[in-house]
């Protein structure tokens, strides 16, 4: 078996330095299978492993830090190959645009993991500016058609254990059935997103709740139906190794409503007429019943809250969704889960999984929460929090509520393959240095630190996620 790529030593490139009580931590889980519960990644660049199209395709387009990064300092969407067909995108200029603006990046996560990938992946040794752009192009390019960066082969290269992707309710699995098929070193799971059928402010509410009839053969224009088929797909994302669900909640609020009020206001959101304010309870109902299902069928439930999607309208408008103008907003959690929590939250054997932006519920809600109702764990810092100091807010914060083994591990959330082990080593590192702390503190003894340090940068993922059959 190779070596996880990111423990090759290249001078300069920016990492999480440690210190010597860190470093002896470090040691310990610094080669841990990299298991990736929840992320972005596309399904079929493992059933099809085909070579990635070019450095732009791959490092820059899809890279929704890199184009808010970049969007910031005046680069137009056009010159990122945004809205360009493939066919036409000129990936060498784009890449140029990308190195002339590069160090710009710097003293973010995006420089930690680029210059990593950059380093440990591609083996690109020299600075990244304007006058190198086509040199370094070139090198990716060459090393993008060699075998070894093919998807399937960077599952052992990267020492990935298990990766799961984030698929639509209706998708038909096809691409995860392919890769099954071919037993690949590290497995990809699907993970089961159904906001388009549950959430009527979703464009194409209507259209996907008729879809779903069609795939399950329900009458989902009654709601009696529409909950059946959301039953039957939560069962074949199961049957094809999903374990968990995922949801996104602007604003959050759950509760429970009466059989007849839920049927009245689905009939609603179906034709076009339900208000701002009953889509907000609807969606809201739509969450408590998810998280019965989750106990009656055992998967873990995540939900995501605190980022307001496409604030910018023009650019959402033109290009669609992830332009990096997703933002942080402030989350009441202990209010929003009050109903749900009140249902299934006593439930000691099901799983429901906390993400937040917003980092000021941290201490106040989020840790007291999860470290008083049996069903809830702390996932990890998410977005622009999945980061150094990021990191480090977010243990400082929760463990002395919540303890550890209330919290979730860690998880890359990525669409960027290539940054992945640069996340996870990042993660360690972190972890690595709040743990050395608690050891200087005397907080914990050395047998505590490692064992800790081990169930945060795997095992934790593992229970919390139940991918105990999958691994």
């Amino acid at each position: 078996m190779n070596d996880p790529v990111i423990q090759l030593p290249i001078h300069n490139v920016p990492t999480l330095n440690l210190s010597e009580a860190a470093l002896d931590i470090y040691e310990g889980v610094r080669s841990l299978p990299i298991v990736s519960p929840h992320g972005h990644c596309k399904p079929q660049w493992f059933s099809e492993n085909r070579p990635f199209a070019d450095p732009a395709e791959l490092l820059i387009i899809p890279d929704s830090f890199v184009v808010r990064m970049l969007y910031s300092h005046g680069v137009s969407p056009e010159d990122m190959g945004i809205g360009v067909p493939p066919e036409q995108r000129d990936a060498r200029a784009i890449f140029r645009v990308f190195a002339s603006h590069w160090h710009k990046f710097r003293g973010t996560p995006s420089h930690m993991w680029i210059s990593s990938a950059l380093a440990h992946v591609f083996g690109v040794v020299m600075p990244l500016n304007e006058e190198t752009a086509d040199q370094v192009y070139d090198r990716i390019d060459a090393e993008l058609k060699s075998a070894r960066m093919y998807p399937q082969s960077l599952l052992q290269t990267f020492n990935i254990e298990v990766l799961a992707t984030t698929d639509s309710a209706l998708d038909d699995l096809a691409h995860h059935k392919a890769a099954r098929r071919q037993k690949l070193r590290g497995k990809i799971i699907p993970t089961f997103r159904p906001d388009s059928v549950l959430d009527p402010k979703h464009p194409d509410f209507a259209a996907d709740v008729a879809a779903l009839g069609d795939i399950t053969g329900e009458d989902t224009q009654g709601f009696t139906g529409y909950l059946e088929a959301l039953r039957e797909r939560r069962a074949y994302f199961m049957a094809n190794g999903a374990t968990a669900t995922d949801h996104v909640v602007d604003e959050l609020m759950t509760c429970h409503l009466t059989e007849k009020r839920a049927a009245t206001l689905f009939a609603k959101a179906l034709a076009g007429t339900i208000t701002p304010k009953e889509t907000q309870v609807f969606y809201g109902h739509m969450l408590t019943e998810m998280a019965q299902m989750s106990v009656e069928d055992g998967l873990v439930m995540q939900i995501h809250a605190g980022n307001l999607r496409n604030t910018n309208k023009s650019l959402y408008a033109t290009y669609g969704a992830n332009m990096g103008a997703d933002m942080p907003v402030p989350v009441d959690w202990v209010r929003g889960m009050d109903a749900l929590l009140n249902r299934v939250g006593n439930v000691r054997d099901m799983n429901i999984l906390l993400f937040t932006l917003d980092e000021s519920t941290y201490a106040r809600e989020l840790a007291p929460m999860v470290g008083h109702w049996p069903a809830l764990r702390l996932g990890a810092p998410w977005r622009f929090h999945d980061s150094a100091n990021g990191i480090a807010r977010y243990l400082d914060q929760v463990v002395e509520t919540a303890g550890y083994w209330n919290l979730a591990g860690f998880n890359d959330d990525t669409r960027a393959l290539m940054s992945i082990p640069a996340r996870h080593d990042m993660w360690r590192r972190g972890v690595s240095l709040h743990l050395s702390q608690q050891r200087s503190r005397g907080v914990l003894g050395r047998s505590d630190a490692d064992e800790i340090a081990r169930l945060l940068c795997r095992d934790l993922a593992i229970e919390a996620y139940k991918l105990g059959k999958v691994v």
